[in-house]
């Protein structure tokens, strides 16, 4: 009885690696990649214009833009973008129409994100919510939909990068939240576009070294949110409590982050270049056998043991 079920599973695997491995004739198809200063998108940018895509890359910073038109051959073409400013966003849009023309737009990895603060979410206000979720999620959304009428136009794919975070929410803080969000919208996008021979594909990193996860900041950032919290609630958690998640945090970050972005930027070629994309990538280690296996665990499992990862508050009920 055994002995076929193997056979059969093996013959699925290799059918399925058969078919991953299909990609799309060579092109010189036009890509629109968001948040193209550094990290992925930078190094995603560089990549598809050695490969002879026609790359419109979109940086947030002049210094970024220059930067990474120096890198590159005369066919990228870079541009500002504020993804939360939808006159911003609008415009760019503009932009990348009179360089497609008919041909439309072939791809979109919609890069561009922060990180907040990650922090207890009792110490967070709306407007840390806010900030995250208009660059995270509403300004993807936004840069989506308004480039759709020329993704359609060239039956394109869209790509969106959210994170593990997005599958398992391991911190408070905007991040976490955003990220769910995206996925939620990725998946209802896919669904819609599919019929017109669009291809949405999700990208799920784990821990990586780029300037969304630099430790200086992540911890500037929650000892500036501590220093403004009111009296009453400092005292409830006491100042060890900040020096222990600290600690807790930039133990977790030197060990997991993976300084190889390329393990990201394959996943997103693929998306691009592939005759049949995956649905979602997991690129990273940890993607692959610590978050994402436990975001099937139940909830009450990875309560406990993260409770015992972070610190408790100095007047917690034990």
């Amino acid at each position: 009885m055994w002995l076929p079920l193997l056979l059969g599973a093996l013959l699925w695997t290799a059918l399925w690696l058969l078919r991953d491995r299909q990609s799309l004739p060579a092109s010189d198809a036009f890509v629109f990649i968001t948040g193209c200063d550094s990290g992925f998108g930078r190094l995603l940018a560089l990549q598809l214009d050695q490969r002879g895509f026609r790359v419109l890359a979109s940086c947030l910073t002049p210094s970024g833009a220059e930067t990474l038109q120096r890198m590159a051959s005369s066919r990228l073409h870079t541009t500002l973008l504020d993804v939360t400013d939808p006159q911003n966003v609008q415009r760019v849009a503009e932009w990348v129409e009179i360089h497609v023309k008919e041909a439309g737009l072939f791809g979109l990895v919609n890069n561009a994100g922060v990180a907040g603060i990650i922090g207890p979410t009792p110490w967070l206000t709306r407007e840390d919510f806010h900030w995250v979720l208009n660059v995270n999620t509403l300004g993807p959304i936004s840069v989506t939909l308004t480039l759709l009428p020329l993704i359609l136009r060239a039956r394109g794919r869209v790509i969106n990068i959210t994170s593990v975070l997005g599958r398992l929410a391991a911190n408070g803080g905007g991040y976490c939240v955003s990220k769910f969000g995206l996925e939620a919208f990725s998946d209802s996008l896919r669904r819609d576009v599919a019929p017109f021979g669009v291809r949405v594909s999700i990208v799920e990193p784990g821990f990586f070294q780029t300037p969304v996860s630099n430790l200086e900041n992540l911890e500037n950032t929650l000892q500036a949110c501590w220093r403004r919290l009111p009296p009453a609630t400092r005292a409830r958690y006491g100042e060890a409590f900040l020096t222990a998640y600290l600690k807790v945090q930039r133990r977790i970050m030197n060990l997991i982050c993976d300084p190889d972005l390329t393990k990201v930027s394959r996943c997103l070629e693929h998306a691009l270049t592939a005759r049949h994309p995956r649905t979602r990538y997991s690129p990273g280690w940890d993607a692959k056998l610590l978050w994402l296996p436990a975001s099937y665990l139940p909830a009450s499992l990875v309560d406990a043991v993260l409770a015992r990862v972070l610190p408790k508050p100095a007047q917690s009920i034990s």
